[in-house]
């Protein structure tokens, strides 16, 4: 399995170097904050959406490779989803993180490469802060029903 895991290392560290959303939106539909008080890690996220869909992710922040991998990572794989799907993968990705579920390829794309973070509880955080950014950006929007930025 080396073969594999070199290539998911590749991977991680490719999305790491360049971030794929990374950057502002003119006029997000909804942005948030967050951070990971224990290793520093901080995001900003914002996300337009339009008739019910994600239709544009940016973000900005600091921290580890895999935080920002995996913010990365997130930003391509919601990019298009009905704001349930997105909350649906968003949910897949957690239960992954946390050794629940076997990650589905087709529904994470690049992301299912942090698969084997699980085995590190420590980096588990990391991983999930830009996912829980976007559930908690998605879940603003529902609960204003409306423009929030």
């Amino acid at each position: 399995m080396g073969g594999l895991d070199d290539l998911y290392q590749d991977l991680i560290l490719d999305h790491y170097r360049r971030k794929r959303g990374e950057g502002s939106l003119d006029n997000p539909t909804v942005a948030v904050d967050q951070n990971n008080p224990l290793c520093g890690d901080e995001i900003h996220l914002e996300l337009n959406i339009v008739d019910g869909t994600v239709t544009e992710i940016a973000h900005t922040g600091e921290g580890c490779s895999i935080s920002q991998a995996s913010m990365s990572m997130m930003s391509e794989a919601l990019v298009g989803k009905s704001l349930e799907d997105a909350l649906e993968v968003v949910e897949h990705f957690r239960m992954v993180m946390h050794g629940s579920e076997q990650g589905d390829e087709d529904r994470l794309g690049d992301a299912i490469a942090l698969e084997g973070v699980a085995k590190y509880p420590v980096r588990v955080k990391c991983a999930l802060l830009g996912w829980m950014a976007a559930k908690d950006a998605i879940q603003t929007y529902q609960r204003e029903g409306e423009e929030v930025a």
